[in-house]
Protein backbone atom coordinates (compact mmCIF):
# COMPACT_ATOMS: atom_id res chain seq x y z
CA UNK A 1 0.00 0.00 0.00
CA UNK A 2 1.30 3.55 -1.10
CA UNK A 3 -0.21 6.49 -0.01
CA UNK A 4 -0.11 9.77 -2.01
CA UNK A 5 0.41 12.56 1.06
CA UNK A 6 -0.39 15.14 -1.60
CA UNK A 7 -2.20 16.12 -4.49
CA UNK A 8 -4.76 18.48 -5.40
CA UNK A 9 -7.42 16.53 -7.45
CA UNK A 10 -9.69 19.28 -8.45
CA UNK A 11 -6.87 21.02 -10.33
CA UNK A 12 -6.84 21.16 -14.38
CA UNK A 13 -5.39 17.88 -15.42
CA UNK A 14 -7.29 15.75 -13.22
CA UNK A 15 -10.73 16.92 -11.87
CA UNK A 16 -12.45 16.13 -15.07
CA UNK A 17 -11.49 12.23 -14.98
CA UNK A 18 -11.25 12.20 -11.29
CA UNK A 19 -13.14 8.59 -10.87
CA UNK A 20 -10.37 7.63 -13.76
CA UNK A 21 -7.32 9.09 -11.67
CA UNK A 22 -8.17 7.53 -8.36
CA UNK A 23 -8.64 3.90 -9.99
CA UNK A 24 -5.32 3.88 -12.02
CA UNK A 25 -3.47 5.03 -8.79
CA UNK A 26 -5.42 2.48 -6.93
CA UNK A 27 -4.20 -0.50 -9.60
CA UNK A 28 -0.80 0.64 -8.55
CA UNK A 29 -1.19 0.26 -5.16
CA UNK A 30 -1.93 4.15 -4.14
CA UNK A 31 -4.52 3.43 -1.75
CA UNK A 32 -5.00 6.70 0.19
CA UNK A 33 -5.02 10.05 -0.95
CA UNK A 34 -4.28 13.52 0.59
CA UNK A 35 -6.44 16.27 -1.09
CA UNK A 36 -4.48 19.78 -0.87
CA UNK A 37 -6.09 23.33 -0.93
CA UNK A 38 -4.62 26.22 -1.84
CA UNK A 39 -7.28 29.15 -1.28
CA UNK A 40 -10.26 29.31 0.60
CA UNK A 41 -12.61 29.01 -2.48
CA UNK A 42 -11.68 25.63 -2.98
CA UNK A 43 -11.68 24.24 0.91
CA UNK A 44 -15.69 22.91 -0.24
CA UNK A 45 -14.61 21.39 -3.05
CA UNK A 46 -11.68 19.36 -1.68
CA UNK A 47 -13.86 18.50 1.35
CA UNK A 48 -16.61 17.67 -1.31
CA UNK A 49 -14.87 14.90 -2.97
CA UNK A 50 -13.10 13.27 0.30
CA UNK A 51 -16.46 13.01 1.44
CA UNK A 52 -17.61 10.90 -1.26
CA UNK A 53 -14.66 8.73 -1.21
CA UNK A 54 -13.59 6.30 2.01
CA UNK A 55 -9.56 6.90 1.18
CA UNK A 56 -9.48 9.98 0.34
CA UNK A 57 -8.99 12.74 2.47
CA UNK A 58 -8.37 17.20 2.93
CA UNK A 59 -6.31 19.95 3.87
CA UNK A 60 -7.46 23.70 4.14
CA UNK A 61 -5.45 26.43 4.14
CA UNK A 62 -3.95 28.84 1.91
CA UNK A 63 -1.02 28.98 -0.15
CA UNK A 64 1.48 31.52 0.12
CA UNK A 65 1.13 32.34 -3.46
CA UNK A 66 -2.47 33.69 -1.91
CA UNK A 67 -1.59 35.42 0.54
CA UNK A 68 -2.31 38.72 0.03
CA UNK A 69 -5.91 38.15 -1.18
CA UNK A 70 -6.50 36.34 1.87
CA UNK A 71 -4.95 38.84 4.56
CA UNK A 72 -8.56 38.97 6.17
CA UNK A 73 -8.72 35.30 7.30
CA UNK A 74 -9.24 34.76 10.71
CA UNK A 75 -8.03 32.67 13.30
CA UNK A 76 -11.60 31.17 13.99
CA UNK A 77 -12.65 30.91 10.57
CA UNK A 78 -9.55 28.13 9.54
CA UNK A 79 -10.59 26.78 12.93
CA UNK A 80 -14.17 25.95 12.28
CA UNK A 81 -13.00 24.25 8.41
CA UNK A 82 -11.10 21.75 10.82
CA UNK A 83 -13.64 20.71 12.27
CA UNK A 84 -15.16 18.42 9.49
CA UNK A 85 -14.12 14.80 9.85
CA UNK A 86 -12.50 14.69 6.61
CA UNK A 87 -10.00 17.60 6.71
CA UNK A 88 -6.75 15.90 8.25
CA UNK A 89 -4.21 18.50 7.71
CA UNK A 90 -3.53 22.79 7.23
CA UNK A 91 -2.11 23.54 4.39
CA UNK A 92 -0.67 24.24 2.32
CA UNK A 93 0.72 27.23 3.69
CA UNK A 94 4.35 28.36 3.89
CA UNK A 95 6.41 31.26 2.41
CA UNK A 96 7.52 31.34 -1.52
CA UNK A 97 10.37 34.22 -2.00
CA UNK A 98 10.96 32.58 -6.06
CA UNK A 99 7.69 33.85 -7.36
CA UNK A 100 6.52 36.30 -5.08
CA UNK A 101 2.84 36.51 -6.04
CA UNK A 102 2.32 37.90 -2.60
CA UNK A 103 4.25 40.46 -0.40
CA UNK A 104 6.39 38.81 2.27
CA UNK A 105 4.90 39.97 5.18
CA UNK A 106 1.23 38.91 4.49
CA UNK A 107 2.74 35.72 3.60
CA UNK A 108 4.29 35.56 7.11
CA UNK A 109 1.49 36.61 9.16
CA UNK A 110 -0.56 34.16 6.91
CA UNK A 111 1.68 31.37 7.91
CA UNK A 112 1.88 32.24 11.38
CA UNK A 113 -2.37 31.74 11.38
CA UNK A 114 -1.57 28.58 10.22
CA UNK A 115 0.63 27.50 12.79
CA UNK A 116 -1.27 28.82 15.53
CA UNK A 117 -4.10 26.77 14.41
CA UNK A 118 -2.02 23.43 14.22
CA UNK A 119 -0.96 23.86 17.53
CA UNK A 120 -4.70 24.30 18.81
CA UNK A 121 -6.44 21.45 17.03
CA UNK A 122 -2.83 19.25 16.56
CA UNK A 123 -3.48 18.80 13.05
CA UNK A 124 -0.50 18.52 10.81
CA UNK A 125 0.69 21.84 9.17
CA UNK A 126 1.75 20.81 5.54
CA UNK A 127 4.62 23.86 4.68
CA UNK A 128 5.35 24.90 1.26
CA UNK A 129 9.23 26.62 1.15
CA UNK A 130 10.88 28.00 -2.06
CA UNK A 131 13.36 30.16 -1.80
CA UNK A 132 12.37 30.88 2.19
CA UNK A 133 14.92 28.73 3.75
CA UNK A 134 16.21 31.39 6.56
CA UNK A 135 12.65 33.09 7.38
CA UNK A 136 10.73 29.71 7.13
CA UNK A 137 13.30 28.31 9.84
CA UNK A 138 13.08 30.99 11.86
CA UNK A 139 9.64 31.40 11.95
CA UNK A 140 9.23 27.76 12.99
CA UNK A 141 12.14 28.14 15.85
CA UNK A 142 9.95 31.05 17.43
CA UNK A 143 6.93 29.34 17.19
CA UNK A 144 8.19 25.72 18.58
CA UNK A 145 9.16 27.70 21.81
CA UNK A 146 5.51 29.31 21.95
CA UNK A 147 4.19 25.17 22.05
CA UNK A 148 4.78 22.01 19.77
CA UNK A 149 2.73 21.44 16.97
CA UNK A 150 3.34 18.11 14.29
CA UNK A 151 4.59 19.91 11.15
CA UNK A 152 6.10 18.37 7.43
CA UNK A 153 7.93 20.16 4.45
CA UNK A 154 5.64 19.11 1.40
CA UNK A 155 7.65 18.47 -1.56
CA UNK A 156 11.27 18.85 -0.46
CA UNK A 157 13.86 20.39 -2.47
CA UNK A 158 15.65 22.44 0.44
CA UNK A 159 19.20 22.14 1.37
CA UNK A 160 20.49 19.49 3.19
CA UNK A 161 20.95 21.81 5.81
CA UNK A 162 17.31 23.25 6.04
CA UNK A 163 16.71 19.47 6.31
CA UNK A 164 18.29 18.50 9.35
CA UNK A 165 17.39 21.40 10.98
CA UNK A 166 13.17 21.05 10.34
CA UNK A 167 14.70 17.47 11.51
CA UNK A 168 15.77 18.21 14.57
CA UNK A 169 12.58 20.25 15.21
CA UNK A 170 10.05 17.09 15.26
CA UNK A 171 9.25 17.95 11.43
CA UNK A 172 8.36 14.83 8.87
CA UNK A 173 9.62 15.44 4.84
CA UNK A 174 7.77 14.56 2.01
CA UNK A 175 9.73 13.94 -1.19
CA UNK A 176 7.86 14.36 -4.53
CA UNK A 177 9.20 13.33 -8.24
CA UNK A 178 11.63 15.95 -8.04
CA UNK A 179 14.03 13.07 -6.95
CA UNK A 180 13.72 11.31 -9.53
CA UNK A 181 14.99 13.90 -12.05
CA UNK A 182 18.82 13.99 -12.97
CA UNK A 183 19.85 17.06 -11.96
CA UNK A 184 18.23 16.33 -8.54
CA UNK A 185 21.96 15.27 -7.36
CA UNK A 186 21.83 17.27 -3.62
CA UNK A 187 18.30 15.89 -3.38
CA UNK A 188 18.97 12.04 -3.84
CA UNK A 189 22.13 12.65 -1.49
CA UNK A 190 19.60 14.19 1.42
CA UNK A 191 16.98 11.86 0.60
CA UNK A 192 19.04 8.72 1.68
CA UNK A 193 19.63 10.16 5.02
CA UNK A 194 16.21 11.04 5.87
CA UNK A 195 15.28 8.97 9.12
CA UNK A 196 12.83 6.13 8.01
CA UNK A 197 10.28 7.77 10.50
CA UNK A 198 10.27 11.27 8.77
CA UNK A 199 9.62 10.03 5.31
CA UNK A 200 6.25 10.57 3.15
CA UNK A 201 6.30 10.24 -0.53
CA UNK A 202 4.21 12.30 -2.74
CA UNK A 203 3.16 13.26 -6.39
CA UNK A 204 2.03 17.12 -5.83
CA UNK A 205 -0.41 16.35 -8.94
CA UNK A 206 -1.33 17.47 -11.87
CA UNK A 207 2.97 18.88 -11.26
CA UNK A 208 6.32 17.18 -11.56
CA UNK A 209 5.42 13.82 -13.00
CA UNK A 210 8.50 11.86 -11.86
CA UNK A 211 10.87 9.55 -14.48
CA UNK A 212 9.71 7.76 -16.97
CA UNK A 213 6.53 10.37 -17.05
CA UNK A 214 8.04 13.64 -17.68
CA UNK A 215 5.84 16.59 -19.61
CA UNK A 216 2.87 14.42 -18.27
CA UNK A 217 0.45 15.29 -16.61
CA UNK A 218 1.23 13.99 -13.11
CA UNK A 219 -1.39 11.75 -11.38
CA UNK A 220 -1.15 9.93 -7.95
CA UNK A 221 -0.47 6.88 -9.33
CA UNK A 222 3.16 7.90 -10.45
CA UNK A 223 3.45 8.18 -6.60
CA UNK A 224 4.71 4.57 -7.43
CA UNK A 225 7.28 5.15 -9.62
CA UNK A 226 8.91 7.91 -7.32
CA UNK A 227 8.75 5.48 -4.31
CA UNK A 228 10.36 2.96 -6.50
CA UNK A 229 13.20 5.00 -7.01
CA UNK A 230 13.66 6.36 -3.70
CA UNK A 231 13.53 2.14 -2.72
CA UNK A 232 16.55 1.98 -5.30
CA UNK A 233 17.98 4.81 -3.95
CA UNK A 234 18.03 3.69 -0.47
CA UNK A 235 18.86 0.51 -0.79
CA UNK A 236 15.36 -0.68 1.07
CA UNK A 237 12.88 -2.87 -0.47
CA UNK A 238 10.04 -1.23 -1.81
CA UNK A 239 7.23 -2.95 -0.21
CA UNK A 240 9.42 -2.08 3.19
CA UNK A 241 9.72 1.79 2.33
CA UNK A 242 5.97 2.00 0.98
CA UNK A 243 4.81 0.66 4.09
CA UNK A 244 7.19 2.72 6.40
CA UNK A 245 5.75 5.37 4.37
CA UNK A 246 2.10 4.73 4.84
CA UNK A 247 2.49 4.18 8.12
CA UNK A 248 4.35 7.54 8.73
CA UNK A 249 1.36 9.27 6.95
CA UNK A 250 -0.98 7.58 9.00
CA UNK A 251 0.75 8.63 12.50
CA UNK A 252 1.48 11.89 11.48
CA UNK A 253 -2.07 12.67 10.18
CA UNK A 254 -3.92 10.74 13.14
CA UNK A 255 -7.28 11.98 11.77
CA UNK A 256 -7.24 9.50 9.51
CA UNK A 257 -6.25 6.62 10.83
CA UNK A 258 -8.77 7.52 13.49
Amino acid sequence: MLVDSHCHLEYDGLVDDKDGVIARAEARGVKAFLNISTKQSEWGRVVMTAEGRARIYASVGIHPHHADEHQGLTHDVLLEATRNPKVIGIGETGLDYFYEHSDRTAQQKLFRLHIAVARETGLPLIIHTRDAEDDTLAILEEEMEKGAFPALIHCFTASADFGEKVLALGLSISLSGIVTFKNAKDLQEFAKTVPQDRLLVETDSPFLAPVPHRGKTCEPAYVHDTAEFLADLRGEDLDRLAAFTSANFFRLFGKAAA
